[in-house]
C-alpha cells in the first residue's frame, strides 16, 4: 500500500501491479523471484485487486493496471473479475500470454465495464499484426523493447527508434516501451521516442535494495528512486488520470483450426506470434510436399528402425487368465522410447525454416536423448533442458545427451521438473526466436505444436492397426497407452478415433493417490490455462498450479495435452490413475513374466491393461504402447528396493 503511494508521490502516471503466478515464462530472474516471495505469502488475485481499493481509500489517484498471466484472471471468473476490477478502482489489463485473437471475450468483458486491455507489440511482430493489435488497444500499446525476458539490461537496444516508428507506420495509438530499461539516463532517451516509459524489475530490485528498513523508509527509498527516474522524462504528459484510460472492442478472428473443441489455442507472449504462424506455414507447406513424407518414411525405416512388432504377450496373458494382450514394441525404436519419431520430424522441420539451432526440454531425459541425436544427425546445435531433480534421477540421460553434443542445462527453478524445464524452455525460445526452434517433446503447448507432434507420433498407432488386422484379425477392443503430456498415447489414439468399437483408455500417474501428491491431471484437474494452451490442469483455486508427484520423471507434468482433454468430455477416451505403487507391481510382472523390463511410464499403462484384461475375458483383445524400455530407470528401481549399484 504505502509502496504504491510511494510511486504515486515520486512522479509514476501509470502503476502496473502484478498478479503473481507459479509459472512466469516471459519473466526474467527478479520478477520470478518477487512471484515466489508474493506466493510464499499467500498473495493472490483477490490480494491485488483489495490493495488497489485500499490505496484508493487512502488517495491513490493515478490509472492501475493489473499484470499477469491469463490462468490466475481465468480462475478467478472473468465476469467477477470485471466487476471486483471496476469497484475497486482498476483501470485496465496487460495480461502477458492472451493474444487478442484468443482474448476476444476477456477484450469484450472488459470493454463493457469501462476497463482497458492493453496489447503487446515486439520486435518481431509484423507490419499486418501490429495494425491488428492497435484496433484492440485500449489507452495504448506496450513495446517490448527487446526480443527476451523482463529484466534491466546495461544498455538499451540500437534499433529501438526504428522499432517505435515502425509501429507508429502502422498505429496511431500511444506507445509505452519497457523491458529492461533501469537507469535515469535510460528513461531519458527512452522518453523522446515514446508516450511513456515502462520501468519494471528495476523497481522490484530498488524496494529490495531496502528490505532491511522499515515500511516508512522502504516507501521513501522507493519515491526517492521513482523521482530520479520521473525527473529525466523528455515528454511528460499532464492529463495523467485514469479518465483518460479507453476501452476498445475486439477485433474477432476466426481462430477455430486451433482448438480441439473448447482446449487448445495459442496463448502466448507476442515475442512468439510470428515464430508460430511461421512453423504452422511451414508445416502446412510440408504437408502438401511428397518428398516431406517420403523423408519421414526414409527415417522411420532406417535410422528409427520402424515398423516396430507387434508383441503376443502369451506369458502374460496366460498368468492374467483373460483377455488377450499385446505389445506395440516402440521401446525397440532408436534411442529406447517413441519420443525420436518427434524428434526427427520437428528437425526436418527445422531445417526447412532454417533454423539451426534447437531447444528441448525432458522430464525422464528420452525426449532429450533423441533430440540430441536428431541434431546430432542433422548437425544442429542442441540445448536441452531439464529440471534438476529429473537429472539426478535420470543422470544416465544426462551423459547419454552430453555424449550426443548436446548441452543439458539442470533448471533449479519451482518443483525442478518437467514443468519448470519448459519454463525455461520456453524463456530460451523468447530470447532467442529468431534463429531457435523449441523442439517440443509432447502434445502440449501453443498451436500448432499439438497437431504437429500427434501427426508425427500417429505412425505408432497406423502401424498398431494394421498388425492387429494382420496378426490377430481383428481390431483390438481396448488401446491403453500412458498419458503424461500424451504424445505416446495420442500417437496410438489418434489412428483409432473412428473405430467406435475399440475403447481407449489412458493412464494417468496417480502418485501417492487421490489423498497425496499425484500427476492426474485428466482425473483430479480442471480447465486452464499453461504453457500456451487450455486443457486439463492441476491447481488451486486460485488458479496457481500445485506441485505433482509421479515414480516416473517423464509423467511428472501438471497439464495434458489439449487433444486429450478433448477427448475425455467427449467421452471417446475414458482416463484413470495408476499410483506409483501399482506401476511398479506391473514393472516387476512383465520384467519377469516375458522378459521385457519396461520404463516406468509405461509400467502404468501395463497395469491398467493387466486389470482391464481381467475384467474383459477371452477371446478379447487389449493392445498397448510399450513406449519406452526401462534401462533408464533401474537408478530409480534401485533406490525404492534400497539397493546400492556402484
Amino acid at each position: 500500500m504505502e509502496l504504491l503511494l510511494a510511486l504515486q508521490n515520486g512522479g509514476a502516471d501509470v502503476l502496473e501491479l502484478g498478479v503473481p503466478f507459479t509459472d512466469p515464462q516471459a519473466d526474467g530472474a527478479t520478477i520470478q523471484k518477487a512471484n515466489e516471495v508474493a506466493l510464499s505469502y499467500g498473495v493472490t488475485l483477490q490480494s491485488c485487486i483489495n490493495m488497489v481499493t485500499d490505496a484508493r481509500s487512502r488517495g491513490l489517484t493515478v490509472p492501475v493496471v493489473l499484470m499477469g498471466y491469463y490462468n490466475p484472471f481465468l480462475a478467478y471468473g472473468l465476469d467477477k473479475l470485471m466487476e471486483d476490477s471496476k469497484n475497486a478502482g482498476i483501470d485496465g489489463f496487460i495480461v502477458v500470454d492472451l493474444p487478442p485473437e484468443e482474448g476476444s471475450i476477456f477484450v469484450t468483458k472488459a470493454s463493457s465495464k469501462g476497463l482497458s486491455y492493453i496489447p503487446l507489440v515486439s520486435p518481431t511482430t509484423t507490419n499486418d499484426r501490429i495494425a491488428y493489435l492497435s484496433s484492440n488497444a485500449g489507452s495504448f500499446m506496450y513495446c517490448v523493447s527487446v526480443t527476451g525476458v523482463t529484466g534491466a539490461r546495461g544498455d538499451l537496444p540500437s534499433d529501438l527508434k526504428s522499432f517505435v516508428d515502425r509501429v507508429r507506420e502502422n498505429s496511431n495509438a500511444p506507445l509505452a516501451v519497457g523491458f529492461g530499461i533501469s537507469t535515469p539516463d535510460q528513461v531519458a532517451e527512452v522518453s523522446k521516442v515514446a508516450e511513456g516509459v515502462v520501468v519494471g524489475s528495476a523497481i522490484i530490485s530498488a524496494i529490495d535494495s531496502a528490505a532491511s528498513k522499515s515500511p516508512l523508509e522502504r516507501a521513501k527509498h522507493l519515491e526517492n528512486y521513482t523521482s530520479s527516474l520521473t525527473s529525466k522524462l523528455a515528454l511528460k504528459s499532464s492529463d495523467s488520470g485514469s479518465n483518460k484510460f479507453k476501452t476498445a472492442a475486439p477485433v474477432i478472428k476466426d481462430i477455430s483450426n486451433r482448438n480441439f473443441g473448447e482446449f487448445g489455442g495459442r496463448y502466448i507472449p507476442e515475442t512468439l506470434v510470428d515464430a508460430h504462424r511461421e512453423l504452422e506455414e511451414a508445416y502446412a507447406k510440408a504437408l502438401a510436399d511428397p518428398k516431406f513424407h517420403e523423408e519421414i518414411a526414409f527415417y522411420r525405416r532406417e535410422f528409427i528402425g520402424g515398423p516396430t512388432p507387434l508383441y503376443f504377450a502369451e506369458n502374460l496373458t496366460n498368468k492374467v487368465g483373460g483377455a488377450r494382450i499385446w505389445f506395440k514394441r516402440e521401446e525397440l525404436a532408436h534411442t529406447g522410447a517413441h519420443k525420436i519419431n518427434n524428434a526427427v520430424g520437428q528437425a526436418i522441420l527445422a531445417k526447412r525454416l532454417g533454423k539451426k539451432r534447437i531447444i528441448a526440454e525432458t522430464g525422464a531425459g528420452q525426449h532429450g536423448v533423441a533430440t540430441a541425436a536428431v541434431c546430432a544427425h542433422f548437425g544442429l546445435d542442441c540445448t536441452v533442458y531439464m529440471g534438476a531433480v529429473d537429472c539426478e534421477r535420470q543422470a544416465l540421460n544426462v551423459f547419454r545427451m552430453n555424449v550426443l553434443g548436446a548441452k543439458v542445462v539442470p533448471v533449479e527453478s519451482g518443483s525442478k521438473t518437467l514443468k519448470d524445464a519448459i519454463n525455461e524452455a520456453m524463456r530460451d525460445w523468447v530470447t532467442n526466436v529468431r534463429d531457435t526452434h523449441y523442439l517440443i517433446g509432447s502434445a502440449i503447448g501453443p498451436h500448432p505444436f499439438p497437431t504437429i507432434v500427434r501427426d508425427f507420433q500417429s505412425v505408432i498407432g497406423k502401424e498398431a492397426r494394421a498388425q492387429m488386422l494382420d496378426k490377430a484379425g481383428k481390431l483390438p477392443d481396448v488401446v491403453v497407452a500412458c498419458v503424461g503430456g500424451g504424445s505416446n498415447a495420442i500417437g496410438m489414439f489418434h489412428p483409432f478415433i473412428n473405430d467406435h468399437s475399440v475403447k481407449l483408455v489412458g493412464a494417468e500417474a496417480g502418485g501417492e493417490g487421490p489423498s497425496g501428491l499425484n500427476s492426474a491431471t485428466l482425473t483430479f484437474g480442471k480447465p486452464g490455462v499453461l504453457h500456451g494452451t487450455k486443457t486439463y490442469l492441476l491447481q488451486d483455486l486460485t488458479g496457481q498450479v500445485t506441485k505433482t508427484k509421479s515414480i516416473s520423471a517423464g509423467l511428472d507434468y501438471p497439464g495434458v495435452g489439449p487433444e486429450h482433454a478433448f477427448l475425455k468430455d467427449s467421452g471417446r477416451a475414458t482416463y484413470v490413475a495408476v499410483t506409483d505403487k501399482q506401476a511398479m507391481e506391473a514393472f516387476f510382472e512383465v520384467s519377469k513374466t516375458e522378459g521385457i523390463i519396461p520404463a516406468l511410464e509405461p509400467s502404468h499403462a501395463l497395469y491398467q491393461t493387466i486389470q482391464i484384461a481381467k475384467e474383459l475375458g477371452r477371446d478379447k483383445d487389449v493392445l498397448v504402447n510399450l513406449c519406452g524400455r526401462g534401462d533408464k530407470d533401474m537408478m530409480t528401481v534401485a533406490k525404492l528396493m534400497n539397493v546400492k549399484i556402484t
